[in-house]
């Protein structure tokens, strides 16, 4: 529910967006509740976020002063919001309380992402059983969890940042990451993807993933200021852990969708990771019962960087160095994985050809790749071939 200061009054508002606080929002149907009761439902155009405004309120004035109103209203929001504060946290120990309170200082000192699920995790291993003060119980618990080995792995290092401030000295356990081949997608559902956006900033967002080939949560973190947009290009100036800052070129499509949006905030696309997500996820599985293609729902926000990366390291024949460059990778280990997971078609080449010495020397600067050389007439014609995509990559 959103509502507005102004001077000593609150304005009861739907235009409120009560998670990003932006004024752009739009009707998403109506929701019955369980005592017979309809709520007009609202989805903000902003960060996706969606929520409810009481009907009985509708009716009220927006200009009218309600001040009454408006602070019985915050009164209910504040006793709701603790009350379900006390519910996520009511098994928790008052030492693992303390801990986490005292993690969340920790990792904001440490310079740590404001968006770590580290104390997430740690909580979740304290609801478990786990007495974080005792590194066997952790392992314990860890270990009798029904997740693969990657997400073990996860927690692990999750704890180790509460035994690091904690000045506990364990042995981590040496869970292995599994290896799987990503799935990847055509590009064209990838397009289907972004054109069925009904927000501006999340459709502008997966364009980036498309075009940096950056993690999710690098590309959140993208800046007014890291957009070159005389040059063409975005920096990746604040990379998630294992990888690098780089720069990368975009196309004029994806600038002139960034031109569009807002900038009251200092980042392009001011939301949190969860709640970007959680409207992807909605839109996706939409889209997926509209097209009735379930190929969509396995297309994750990080699926657009693996078929970036796969595109690339097909088109450049296989140049791992030039896939790590572009992905950021620090190891090139992770970078060989790209290399031969996707096959063109015949359809996905550009054809063309050259007679002169100068055509062709354009042709292969230009990052064509011959092919053929037939005789017609008693001339030589060299055939040259591209893929449609990637080519500022040759």
């Amino acid at each position: 529910m959103g509502f507005r200061l102004v001077g000593e009054t609150k304005l009861l508002t739907q235009k409120i967006c009560p998670e990003c606080s932006s004024e752009s929002a739009f009707k998403d149907g109506k929701r019955k509740l369980s005592n017979g009761e309809t709520t007009q439902r609202y989805i903000c155009r902003i960060c996706g976020y969606r929520y409810t405004f009481p009907s009985s309120l509708n009716a009220i004035n927006a200009n009218s002063r309600i001040s009454q109103i408006g602070t019985v209203l915050v009164k209910n929001l504040a006793s709701a919001q603790e009350t379900r504060t006390c519910a996520r946290d009511e098994k928790l120990s008052a030492d693992a309380k303390g801990i986490h309170a005292q993690l969340l200082a920790y990792l904001e000192k440490e310079g740590y992402c404001g968006e770590s699920e580290y104390p997430n995790l740690n909580k979740r291993l304290a609801v478990l059983g786990a007495d974080l003060r005792n590194p066997e119980s952790v392992k314990e618990v860890i270990g009798k969890m029904k997740v693969k080995d990657g997400m073990k792995r996860q927690y692990c290092y999750a704890y180790n940042a509460v035994a690091t401030m904690l000045k506990i000295t364990w042995e981590m356990p040496d869970y292995k990451q599994e290896d799987i081949i990503p799935f990847i997608p055509d590009e064209s559902e990838l397009d289907a993807l972004i054109n069925a956006s009904r927000s501006k900033r999340l459709a502008t967002y997966l364009q980036a993933l498309k075009e940096t080939f950056g993690d999710p949560s690098e590309v959140l973190r993208i800046e007014w200021i890291d957009i070159r947009e005389k040059e063409q290009i975005i920096n990746i100036n604040h990379p998630v852990k294992g990888h690098l800052p780089r720069p990368l070129q975009v196309s004029n499509k994806l600038l002139s969708m960034i031109s569009c949006l807002p900038k009251d905030n200092k980042r392009v696309f001011p939301c949190k990771y969860s709640s970007i997500s959680n409207t992807y996820s909605r839109m996706r599985k939409r889209l997926s019962e509209t097209q009735k293609n379930p190929r969509l729902l396995s297309i994750e926000l990080r699926t657009f960087r693996h078929w970036g990366g796969t595109m690339v390291a097909w088109h450049t024949n296989g140049n791992v160095l030039l896939v790590k460059k572009l992905l950021g990778h620090k190891r090139i280990e992770n970078s060989m994985k790209y290399i031969g997971m996707i096959q063109f078609k015949e359809k996905d080449f550009e054809t063309t050809s050259a007679t002169t010495v100068e055509d062709i020397l354009k042709l292969g600067q230009a990052g064509w790749t011959e092919y053929s050389v037939i005789r017609i007439d008693g001339k030589e014609v060299h055939c040259f071939k591209k893929p449609k995509r990637f080519s500022n990559y040759a």
